[in-house]
């Protein structure tokens, strides 16, 4: 059976504008369309907000701390009050620092330096979240969360740890952990907590107080401010007691040829000169979504995530993916697979006929990929605050073309990439037909 949308399908529309909202694309048979952004979850377009704050900023660009010009001070300023901004969204506690990094995968990798033990971690992290801990413990989980806690629960008992660091919202399937519970059962087996939250950062309130987060990790590019920049959020001794991140300047207090005295953290984890930008994008995002209301956010993805799941949960030969049965709640987040095609083709398909941009591969989540049976990949749909329901009513109509194949165009696998043939569609900066066409997992 094919899905057919009814006429009085509830129109949702964005709820905030963001870069590339009018964007034009070209298909491999002519013409144009406006593109259809599925792709949040990889990286979300920049907010307005943010964008104007840019321009703003770039005439007072200058280096910061120690510098007495007037755009040296406007720029200090601009820093230092983007770690305060993001120090307000998160709700940090007295003993918090906010450490401004490149992305949620610096973040990591940074406080996986400090931690005084091994770590907990589950299976279906991504690798941002799975490959950094020095001595790592893996816990698979069930199919359920209730199972998968009371593993946790068991791994923590057994044997003790430092930390557990676990995904706020999977980046694979959406679905989102009780952070709060496990903040408790971490803290009474003797551990601490980290949250992965680059997944839940932009879609889901955060106040680390409320729930009693220790450490907090997100990046700018999937907060709709993709300046290249990322923060650490957490308690201030471990970072303390560690090396520094990066050796160099920016990071010490005083520096002589025989010793060297380092700064306390967040100073000492972010030597050389820092992503001011960068800070400022993210702070203004951060400032932009808690003043557009996370419920209003929550209510819109919610209401896309139903129509798109219920539209390919009706085309014959769609498979939705989960992680858990029980899971009461997910960011919009829709992964799936059609029999007969794999994920890399429907994703060229989409793009090159529909002018519709979809992430496909293992999602740097190849254990649970792999447990899932799912080692060719998915193809994964993410919401944002620009999608709409004339977006996901495309997406649903162009996977039924695929299923009942009325493909325009022939597709053929190339160096590990899927590839409408022949390509007709302009590339900018490209060298030659294949530009691009490098495997991506």
């Amino acid at each position: 059976m094919t899905a057919v949308l009814s006429a009085d399908t509830c129109c949702t529309a964005p709820i905030a504008k963001v870069s590339g909202a009018d964007l034009q694309v070209p298909l491999v048979q002519g013409g144009e369309c406006s593109y259809a952004n599925f792709d949040y979850a990889a990286s979300a377009p920049a907010l307005a907000q943010v964008t104007d704050r840019i321009a703003e900023l770039l005439p007072t660009y200058a280096s910061v701390h120690r510098g007495a010009g007037y755009a040296s001070r406007i720029s200090t300023l601009t820093y230092e009050n983007a770690r305060e901004s993001v120090a307000r969204f998160v709700n940090c506690a007295d003993d918090q620092v906010v450490v401004f990094t490149r992305n949620t995968t610096d973040s990591l990798n940074l406080l996986a330096q400090c931690v005084p033990g091994s770590t907990v971690v589950l299976d279906v992290e991504h690798h941002a979240n799975l490959l950094p801990w020095n001595d790592a413990r893996i816990v698979t989980a069930a199919d359920t969360i209730e199972e998968t806690i009371e593993r946790l629960i068991g791994e923590l008992c057994t044997k003790p740890a430092a930390l557990l660091a676990i995904t706020g919202a999977s980046n694979v399937t959406g679905e989102i952990l009780p952070i709060a519970r496990l903040a408790d059962i971490a803290h009474r087996c003797g551990a601490r907590i980290l949250v992965d939250a680059a997944q839940l950062a932009p879609h889901r309130r955060i106040d680390l107080q409320e729930c009693g987060v220790d450490y907090v990790a997100f990046s700018g590019h999937k907060l709709y401010a993709p300046f290249g920049a990322g923060v650490l959020v957490g308690r201030r001794d471990w970072l303390d007691e560690a090396q520094p991140y990066l050796a160099g300047g920016g990071a010490v207090r005083e520096v002589t040829v025989e010793s060297t005295e380092w700064a306390c953290a967040p100073a000492r984890h972010e030597a050389g000169s820092p992503n001011v930008l960068g800070a400022a994008a993210i702070a203004t995002a951060c400032e932009t979504l808690h003043a557009l209301d996370f419920d209003v956010i929550a209510e819109h993805e919610k209401a896309l995530t139903a129509q798109l799941t219920d539209g390919l949960s009706a085309i014959e030969g769609v498979s939705l993916v989960r992680l858990w049965n029980d899971a009461p709640d997910a960011v919009g987040i829709v992964t799936f697979t059609v029999d007969g095609f794999e994920a890399g083709e429907i994703a060229a398909f989409l793009s090159a006929e529909h002018g519709i941009g979809v992430r496909d591969g293992r999602f740097c989540a190849h254990p649970v990929l792999a447990r899932l049976g799912l080692s060719g990949g998915a193809v994964r749909a993410s919401l944002g605050l620009g999608s709409s329901s004339d977006d996901v009513t495309r997406l649903v109509d162009a996977v039924n073309i695929l299923v009942s194949n009325q493909r325009d165009w022939k597709y053929a696998k190339t160096a590990g990439a899927w590839n409408p043939v022949p390509e007709t569609r302009p590339f900018l900066g490209a060298a030659d037909d294949n530009a691009g066409a490098a495997e991506c997992v």
